[in-house]
């Protein structure tokens, strides 16, 4: 009888000490999970944070690049490209024009007004040439105003400069408002269809990648949630 006991009382502490072992080990996995379950949170949580940066960081670009070069493209009315052969090309006078000399210093200089005439190829109607739409809306009388400079000398060569070469390429591209409300036509665009899309490029690409990581973390989520579902129906 005492023998019997004993050999119970060892097999019920055997028995206790592998619960008491197997529990450590389900106990110890539990917490291993959670600390994944935290881990894998945490990074989604991040990523979804930074798809969430992005896809701000893009609008903040849009609205940026949309009151500054898309509005400055769709309000031109020179859209239509040509060919123009220059006519004429000469200084009519000396502008009057000022410059910072320091934090509260501004000096008046003068700089030569180019005025150049072309004629479009297929109208032959004279117009007046401007550089872009900046020069047009300084001073439409003049073809191209340089920064303002003490050197007097400075700014009459770089006019000359630009005077001479246009009398040595006779024939160049303009482009002139189709609906000829402007009496003249411009060099080139402040900024053209390839400068928009270009910048354009960018902010679209950080959407699209902002996007993406948001709905790859919820397709994560989705799928992990699945296979919990599924693991629990198989036990």
């Amino acid at each position: 009888m005492f023998l019997w006991a004993g050999s119970k009382g060892a097999q019920g502490s055997g028995s206790e000490r592998s619960r008491t072992f197997y529990q450590k080990i389900r106990e110890y996995d539990v917490l291993e999970k959670r600390r994944t379950v935290t881990a894998l949170k945490a990074g989604e949580d991040r990523a979804i944070l930074l798809g969430l940066s992005m896809i701000l960081f893009s609008a903040m670009m849009y609205f940026v690049l949309g009151i500054t070069m898309v509005r400055s493209y769709s309000d031109s009315v020179w859209t239509e490209e040509s060919n123009c052969t220059v006519l004429k090309s000469n200084i009519v006078a000396e502008i009057n024009c000022s410059y910072s000399c320091g934090s509260e210093c501004r000096k008046s200089s003068r700089f030569p007004c180019l005025q150049v005439y072309v004629s479009l190829n297929f109208t032959s109607k004279v117009l007046r040439l401007s550089y872009n739409e900046e020069a047009h809306e300084a001073n439409p009388e003049c073809f191209y105003i340089p920064k303002c400079h003490k050197d007097h000398t400075l700014m009459h060569s770089i006019v000359m400069n630009i005077s001479e070469r246009l009398k040595t390429h006779q024939q160049v591209l303009c482009y002139y408002d189709p609906s000829e409300q402007q009496d003249s036509v411009l060099l080139t665009r402040l900024y053209g269809r390839g400068a928009i899309i270009s910048s354009l490029l960018w902010p679209t690409c950080t959407l699209v990648g902002g996007t993406l990581i948001i709905a790859m973390v919820k397709l994560t989520q989705y799928l992990s949630f699945l296979c919990e579902q599924i693991s629990r129906i198989k036990r």
